[in-house]
């Protein structure tokens, strides 16, 4: 009988090579407190990040397309429906309705041409 206590494994994510610079995030399926959720990675200054794909004003998916989550200048992460805008460096607010919440971040990690996320006691795979 697995323990219930004991960490999960990382979970891959996508190849390395999926995310673009600035480009569009890869969006991937959690459970968040038990109840489905959506995850999105997306590659900023050569770094792979991760957040939950939830404003931290409203609970709302943030893309206004399917992958499209950065603004038009490609700096900034910003909701579809709210125009709160993150710095996808941190997830932090940095304008609008969003005010001192920020993104719920998820960790990642590239090796061997890969993209892993780690579970947390919040947020776990959707398919065990």
């Amino acid at each position: 009988m697995p323990d219930a206590g004991a960490p999960i494994a990382a979970q891959r994510l996508c190849g390395s090579d999926e995310l673009c610079e600035r480009g569009r995030g890869v969006g991937f399926d959690v459970l968040l407190w038990g109840k489905p959720a959506r995850g999105f990675a997306l590659r900023f200054e050569g770094r792979a990040v991760a957040y939950l794909n939830r404003c931290a004003h409203v609970p709302t998916e943030l893309d206004w397309q399917e992958g499209e989550f950065l603004d038009s200048d490609r700096q900034f992460i910003i909701c579809a429906v709210h125009g709160a805008t993150y710095d996808p460096r941190s997830g932090r607010c940095v304008m609008g309705v969003c005010g001192r919440f920020g993104l719920t971040a998820i960790e990642v990690e590239e090796r061997d041409g890969q993209v892993y996320w780690y579970p947390s006691r919040d947020i776990k795979p959707a398919f065990e």
